[in-house]
C-alpha cells in the first residue's frame, strides 16, 4: 500500500471519529441547552410582566402582513385572570436590529415594563439602551397612544427622551413599543376593540 492511500485511510479515520464526536455531542448537549434557553426566555418574560404565573402563545399568524415588526405574543395569566400580554418585536435600530420584550399590564391598561433581549447599537452610545435610564421612561405609560422621542425633556406622558448622541436607537426602541402598543390596541385590548 502507497504511503499516499495510508495517509488517506488515517484522515479519513480521524475525520470520522471527529464527526462521530461532535454528534454525539450535539446529540448530548441539545436537550439542555434548549432547557436553559427557554428558561432564559421565560425569566425575560417574567420580567417585563411579573404579575403573571404563565405565558400562553397568541396565535398572531393572520396578522403578520400587517404587524411585521411583531415577533410573539404571550398571554400572561395568574390563575384564571389574564394579567396582559407579552410582545417580543424588532425593530430596526443604528448598528441593527433591535430585539425586545414589552410588557403592557391589561388590567391597568398600560405598559408594566420594555427590555431589551438583544441589538447592535454602538457601545457607549446606543448600548445605553438597554440601561434603566431609559427604559424606566415607558413603565406606567398608556396603552392607549403612541408614544414620541424628544430631544431634551419630556414634557407630556406620550413623550420619551431620546438617549444623547443616539436618537435612531431611542425610536427604534419606541417604534417596537408602539408596534406593540398599536397590536394590543387593535388585536387583543377588551377581544379587539379597534382605535
Amino acid at each position: 500500500m502507497s504511503e499516499g492511500v495510508k495517509m488517506s485511510i488515517k484522515l479519513f479515520i480521524i475525520t470520522a471519529v471527529a464527526a462521530l464526536a461532535l454528534s454525539v455531542t450535539y446529540a448530548v448537549t441539545e436537550e439542555p441547552i434548549r432547557l436553559q434557553n427557554e428558561q432564559a426566555s421565560m425569566e425575560a418574560r417574567k420580567a417585563v410582566l411579573p404579575d403573571a404565573q404563565e405565558f400562553l402563545p397568541v396565535d398572531i399568524s393572520e396578522y403578520k402582513d400587517e404587524y411585521p415588526d411583531v415577533i410573539e405574543v404571550y398571554q400572561g395569566k395568574s390563575g384564571d385572570d389574564v394579567v396582559g400580554y407579552i410582545f417580543r418585536v424588532v425593530s430596526k435600530g443604528y448598528g441593527g436590529n433591535v430585539e425586545l420584550f414589552v410588557g403592557i399590564d391589561g388590567k391597568e391598561n398600560r405598559i408594566e415594563s420594555v427590555s431589551i433581549i438583544s441589538h447592535k447599537e454602538t457601545p457607549g452610545l446606543g448600548a445605553k439602551a438597554t440601561e434603566s435610564d431609559f427604559l424606566s421612561q415607558y413603565t406606567g405609560k398608556s396603552a392607549d397612544s403612541s408614544l414620541v422621542v424628544v430631544r431634551g425633556r419630556a414634557t407630556q406622558d406620550t413623550q420619551v427622551e431620546a438617549i444623547t448622541g443616539a436618537t435612531i436607537t431611542s425610536k427604534a426602541v419606541t417604534q417596537g413599543v408602539n408596534s406593540a402598543l398599536e397590536f394590543y390596541g387593535r388585536v387583543l385590548k377588551d377581544g379587539g376593540a379597534e382605535r
